[in-house]
């Protein structure tokens, strides 16, 4: 039997009206009441709040590079993994064929219910609080996106000391505080022989080399101006 109280649970939300997330749970392949046309509604949800988040969250970011990042979030595997940490395949309601066939692990069916399940949520609640499950449900993903829109720092830091015949730079992890699921890394860029020695922090150990990459070109270039 499908522990529909199990899946609200998970998802942070208690529905009024349990009968829209049980048609967002729902296949055509079960039931002519199903969550097709819940999943066109989702999808439009969806992108408007990841939108919202990157606009917010990024606010020197161009819209070309907004919209691709937003693209790469709500795409059918971003989904998937979402739907696969809820376990979502056990709480599908599907006809017999598709149960023989795996529809409960198939990607589209998984990222359609997810979808849907945003819609069934808008429909029982205000808008804020299907906001702020999404945002829940895309909080790694939401801090991971940060990394796409870096600018490659320690790739424009390697090549203008190989173009200057200067040794590579070295990076040391300073340390790590936190819980794991929101911890804060430290890492330090060293170049001997410009004598520079940066610190910077991040959500990732990436971001923050990334970052520390970048004071160190900031440093290179006022080093350049104090000798003009």
């Amino acid at each position: 039997m499908i522990n529909i109280e199990e899946l609200q649970e998970k998802l942070g939300y208690f529905f009024t009206d349990v009968s829209l997330l049980k048609q967002a749970l729902t296949h055509r392949s079960y039931s002519k009441v199903n969550n097709e046309r819940l999943e066109f509604v989702g999808d439009g949800i969806l992108d408007y709040v990841i939108a919202l988040a990157l606009f917010n969250n990024y606010p020197n970011v161009a819209e070309g590079d907004l919209s691709k990042i937003r693209a790469a979030l709500v795409n059918q595997e971003a989904l998937v993994d979402i739907a696969k940490d809820l376990d979502l395949g056990i709480y599908l309601f599907l006809g017999d064929g598709e149960e023989k066939s795996g529809g409960r692990q198939r990607a589209s069916i998984l990222a359609d219910t997810l979808e849907a399940i945003f819609a069934a949520i808008s429909f029982d609640t205000e808008f804020e609080k299907v906001r702020k499950i999404i945002e829940k449900l895309y909080k790694n993903k939401l801090i991971d996106a940060q990394n796409l829109i870096l600018i490659d720092s320690k790739s424009l830091l390697q090549e203008y000391l190989q173009a200057n015949k200067i040794g590579v730079p070295i990076y040391n992890m300073v340390s790590s505080t936190g819980p794991d699921h929101d911890s804060i890394f430290s890492v330090e860029c060293k170049i001997p022989e410009l004598k520079i020695n940066v610190t910077a922090t991040g959500k990732t150990k990436k971001e923050a080399s990334q970052l520390a990459a970048e004071l160190a070109l900031i440093k290179i270039k006022g080093v350049k101006k104090n000798r003009k």
